[in-house]
């Protein structure tokens, strides 16, 4: 069973698979393999849906988990941090309107929001795992094994 613990954990790997799949949607649709384009970004969708309902309920329960790092990786991280949400905010409408198009089978419309959809979400997944990477590296979850 999974427990409240591990879900920072859990939303680094379901991060780490979204950005396989983004990767790899992009790479099919290079080729022109559409099919394999629409199945590696329905998972990447499927995923990131996966991650945003875990990362609801963590936060939900636990709230704000404060940054322990110091020196000079913590103006670092919180940029990282800052652009992440801020991107991630703007990014899952982009998302919606991208797949809405792509299911109305309105290709010249989906290209074109694509083209800023994709480096954005991918942008969003790969900064999601450094944050997740920064916060363990700095001992910011040990707060959360002491938990009642």
């Amino acid at each position: 069973m999974i427990s409240l613990t591990d879900l920072p954990q859990l939303n680094a790997v379901l991060n780490s698979i979204a950005t396989l799949f983004l990767l790899a949607g992009f790479l099919f649709i290079k080729r022109k393999n559409i099919s394999a384009h629409m199945r590696m970004m329905w998972s990447a969708f499927a995923v990131s849906a996966l991650f945003l309902v875990s990362y609801l309920i963590f936060h939900y329960q636990v709230g704000s988990v404060g940054y322990d790092g110091t020196g000079w990786i913590r103006p670092v991280y919180f940029g990282i941090l800052i652009s992440h949400i801020i991107l991630a905010m703007v990014n899952l409408p982009m998302i919606l309107l991208t797949m809405y198009r792509a299911v109305r089978k309105d290709y010249d419309r989906h290209r074109k929001i694509a083209r800023w959809t994709w480096p954005v979400w991918m942008y969003v997944s790969v900064t999601g795992v450094l944050v997740y990477l920064m916060m363990e590296a700095s001992g910011s979850y040990d707060k959360l094994y002491h938990l009642p």
